[in-house]
């Protein structure tokens, strides 16, 4: 029996670890189990279709979308205004051609290459 377990686990043993799938789909399942029992302590009071499934808005009412929404822009305002100039070019050099974006990730790959093939 301990010869079958040894083998079991000899199952390809490399130099920096152990993979054995039966191994692994025990220790899954464990952990599985341990999640449903931690689960299981859960409040049990939940009711679906009740004022408890409705999102969190900090206490206030919600209604339309369109004004509850905070755009982007404002959110990233300041970041937006330090960094203008970056986006002023950054929008000169976009396209929308992806052969363009092709182009531009085969020179700065080859130039990686170069600099990682000279260090």
């Amino acid at each position: 029996m301990m010869e079958q377990i040894s083998q079991l686990i000899e199952t390809l043993k490399t130099g920096t670890g152990l993979w054995n799938p039966l191994i692994w789909i025990v220790a899954i399942v464990i952990a599985f189990f341990i999640v449903y029992i931690i689960r299981s302590f859960g409040n049990k009071d939940h009711k679906k279709g009740t004022e408890q499934t409705k999102s969190f808005l900090s206490g206030n009412p919600e209604y339309e979308k369109e004004k509850m929404h905070v755009k982007a822009s404002n959110i990233y305002w300041g970041f937006m205004e330090s960094l203008k100039w970056v986006y002023k070019f950054l929008n000169k050099m976009h396209t929308g051609n992806v052969s363009d974006y092709v182009l531009w990730f085969v020179i700065i790959m080859g130039v990686l290459f170069i600099v990682i093939g000279v260090i």
